[in-house]
């Protein structure tokens, strides 16, 4: 896959980010998160089948308490300016009765606060803008089907999908922020071009393509392939100058945004130079009689952020995790500053470090920009430095890579 046969990982130029296909946070990712996100509880209505959360229809007594969330709003608030945007997620954040109280407090301490809500009935115009009224300014929601039968089956309760799309519309209404998130797998990759479709008509900030990990409920589902993924990848490319794309635990899109730069400015075909497989054409097809892939905007690069490196994730408990859908605590923000947590923890600083990766992703000259889903190496191999299972690059492989991209030595 992608050219030709590996090369001497010794004699392979790194890749470093540039503007120009991948952007860096503005501040040192190891002093400051970009993302802040918080498990406010694991209670919600519904019975998603991924959900990381293992969620549960009540609370758990021992989830942060109001003070105890707004002294972690504090914490966040310490990393200093420009701040980390705050969000809280679930479960349902709409299962806690003080979710109102708790965007007011962090609007208080300066911080961007968003919000990622199920779509149960508890989402509605009138809760929205009430969050709104204290300070919200973003809303992310979950689309997994381009019809209600994909998106219900999912999600497990029949009438999400309604609920989520009137969330949407609703949301919109009141000058809220919306970005869609879609898990990715065998029951929907199909209809990719279809959530595109939507996505394009209704409006979005970003649409955000999760690359399923195996954890929680998710272990037992059936994910695609690295081959699968590639043609994923690019076909989030393609429509990237129609909607904005990024994704979620599938950092090899930032290559991919590098690699199909290359290519273009040379004028190779990409889909003979990265041996794309039928899904991409299928894929590709459906979107252009969608009339998705038309220059209609200036493609956005990605950031070039993972776990433990300008993001960190709070469970319930107050566990400090490098992403939620990475169980490996670096302290509890009951007894430990965040910002100490975050700065000095061996778990993190360890994940900021390339040098540890092993692997594939150890050899791979795009490591610095890409990294891979150590989230998803643990979960498939226990190791957090291992290669990303879901990556089929072969380092060194892609030959028009010593040119116009910016390499160190």
């Amino acid at each position: 896959m992608n050219g030709v046969a590996s090369a001497d990982p010794q004699q392979i130029p790194r890749v470093v980010p540039n503007s120009r296909s991948v952007r860096s946070v503005r501040h040192d990712p190891a002093d400051r998160p970009m993302i802040v996100i918080w498990e406010a509880t694991r209670a919600c209505a519904l019975a998603c089948r991924h959900c990381r959360a293992e969620a549960m229809p009540d609370a758990d007594p021992r989830e942060l308490t109001t003070a105890q969330a707004t002294e972690l709003m504090r914490q966040v608030a310490d990393f200093g300016k420009p701040p980390p945007i705050f969000v809280i997620t679930g479960g349902d954040p709409f299962e806690r009765i003080d979710l109102a109280d708790l965007v007011r407090a962090g609007r208080g301490f300066g911080l961007p606060m968003a919000v990622s809500p199920s779509g149960t009935a508890k989402l509605n115009e009138v809760a929205l803008a009430r969050l709104q009224e204290a300070g919200l300014t973003a809303l992310s929601l979950s689309l997994d089907g381009a019809t209600p039968e994909v998106h219900d089956d999912f999600r497990g309760i029949p009438g999400t999908f309604e609920r989520t799309i009137d969330g949407w519309a609703g949301a919109s209404e009141l000058g809220l922020r919306v970005q869609i998130n879609t898990t990715v797998g065998r029951h929907n990759v199909e209809q990719l071009a279809q959530i595109a479709a939507l996505v394009h008509e209704r409006g979005a900030m970003t649409w955000s393509a999760f690359m399923l990990v195996p954890t929680g409920r998710g272990i037992d589902l059936d994910a695609l392939s690295p081959g699968e993924a590639e043609d994923v990848l690019n076909f989030l490319y393609d429509v990237g100058q129609t909607i904005p794309t990024r994704t979620t635990e599938g950092h090899h899109f930032r290559r991919v945004m590098i690699q199909r730069a290359e290519l273009e400015s040379r004028g190779v075909d990409h889909t003979q130079a990265l041996g794309l497989g039928p899904l991409y054409t299928r894929l590709l097809d459906q979107a252009h009689s969608l009339g998705l892939v038309a220059q209609e905007r200036t493609r956005r690069p990605p950031l070039n952020v993972n776990s433990g490196s300008g993001f960190v994730f709070i469970s319930h408990l107050g566990e400090v995790h490098p992403s939620g859908f990475l169980p490996l605590s670096a302290g509890n923000v009951k007894t430990t500053p965040l910002t100490q947590i975050y700065r000095e923890s061996e778990l993190f600083t360890n994940l900021r470090d390339p040098s540890l990766l092993v692997g594939r992703c150890g050899e791979c000259e795009f490591n610095a920009v890409c990294g891979g889903s150590r989230s998803r190496a643990f979960a498939v191999t226990g190791n957090v430095h291992e290669s990303d299972p879901l990556c089929g690059y072969q380092p060194g492989s892609f030959r028009w890579s010593d040119s116009q991209v910016d390499t160190a030595p």
